[in-house]
């Protein structure tokens, strides 16, 4: 019966603490957006950064207030005696759209988050909780490159990790206090 209690609390642990995390991560990114929005709405009542009816006062102009530029004019405003067509150039790259770049930015954390979750649980059915702290920095060298270059990654990494450690560590810990009874 005990390995039936001991199983059914890995796989809770391993499997069932994806929608968790996911869940925490979605909640972190809604608070984000509201601080976000809160700050913007600061910003344009107060006539802050980023805000002008007038490009040339001098006030800082936002990516989607930056004018296009002289080729991507239509045919009837390019040709102005004012403004010169200037001569084609061979086209720019694509700008990689932001979901794109946030797909890219740790990858295999599912797979990582569940071996991570199945060892935290093991430490702690097994009675070694110390071995919690080597599964930490394993993953934490194993990241660092990307944790250093992108601050978005440190902060999931941290979201991440701590959420899926508490999960495994309750589990596993309900898990241990049901075969003690």
């Amino acid at each position: 019966m005990n390995a039936l209690w001991i199983t059914l609390a890995l796989l809770v642990a391993g499997f069932a603490g994806w929608p968790v995390t996911a869940l925490v991560f979605r909640l972190a990114r809604t608070i984000d957006d509201k601080a976000d929005a809160g700050q913007a709405a600061d910003a344009d009542a107060d006539g802050g950064p980023g805000w002008s009816d007038d490009p040339s006062d001098g006030a800082a102009t936002t990516a989607a207030e930056t004018p296009a530029p002289l080729a991507a004019a239509t045919p009837e405003t390019a040709a102005t005696p004012e403004t010169p067509t200037p001569a084609p150039e061979s086209p720019a790259p694509a700008p990689v759209p932001a979901a794109a770049v946030g797909t890219r930015i740790l990858r295999g954390g599912a797979i990582i988050g569940v071996l991570e979750r199945l060892a935290v649980a093991l430490a702690i059915l097994a009675g070694q909780p110390v071995a919690i702290a080597y599964v930490v920095a394993i993953k934490g060298l194993g990241r660092f490159a990307e944790l250093k270059e992108t601050p978005v990654a440190a902060e999931r990494f941290i979201i991440g990790t701590l959420t899926s450690m508490l999960w495994a560590a309750g589990v596993a810990a309900l898990a241990r206090i049901l075969l003690q009874a």
